[in-house]
């Protein structure tokens, strides 16, 4: 079995300390006694505490399950709610009190530093980009009534399951996002 490289391991363990304490709340020091490394190794391998987040943001956005709005035989709302479920799925197995680590870091806002912020930014136009694209066939098959722009509605989703996602996190509720999710899409669908 092939060794994991320090750097390797920094990313593999930074993911789960920014989870649990934030960014602000997390330091290199924490993230390095995770990953079982040298502190001074960290700067071998990042410039930054940012460097090393914007790394983990665009890591854990690329991890995002997006096989369910594709599938065939379901309708657009099916399709959407299925792509949450699994979303849901993914924050609750690593903790609802942690919560999605995209939330995390958004929550965190200016604090988190430009790159980090950008990175967050781009994350989320990026979902809201492979939502839309389900939302006009819904539109177009009148599967969902609203005339709203798809992009529009793609954002209020997200919203929705992931404003009630941080008061899950916060109320150690495991369902409020699907729930909240699923009264979105009940409003939009015909």
């Amino acid at each position: 079995m092939p060794r994991v490289s320090v750097r390797g391991k920094l990313v593999e363990h930074a993911e789960t300390v920014f989870r649990r304490q934030g960014f602000n709340g997390a330091s290199v020091a924490d993230i390095t006694n995770a990953a079982s490394v040298p502190k001074g190794s960290f700067y071998n391998h990042f410039k930054s505490k940012q460097e090393l987040a914007a790394e983990i943001v665009r890591r854990y956005s690329r991890g995002t399950d997006l096989s369910m709005l594709g599938a065939e035989g379901l309708s657009a709302t099916e399709r959407l709610r299925a792509h949450f479920t699994a979303q849901d799925s993914r924050t609750n197995s690593t903790g609802v009190e942690y919560g999605c680590l995209l939330m995390t870091m958004a929550s965190e806002g200016p604090t988190v530093g430009d790159e980090v912020g950008t990175v967050v930014r781009r994350s989320i136009a990026a979902w809201v980009g492979v939502l839309s694209p389900v939302i006009e066939e819904g539109q177009r098959l009148g599967e969902i009534t609203s005339q709203e722009p798809a992009s529009d509605l793609a954002a209020f989703l997200i919203d929705a399951f992931e404003g009630a996602g941080l008061r899950g996190k916060a109320t150690q509720d495991a369902a409020a996002a699907m729930r909240s999710l699923n009264l979105a899409l009940n409003a939009i669908k015909a």
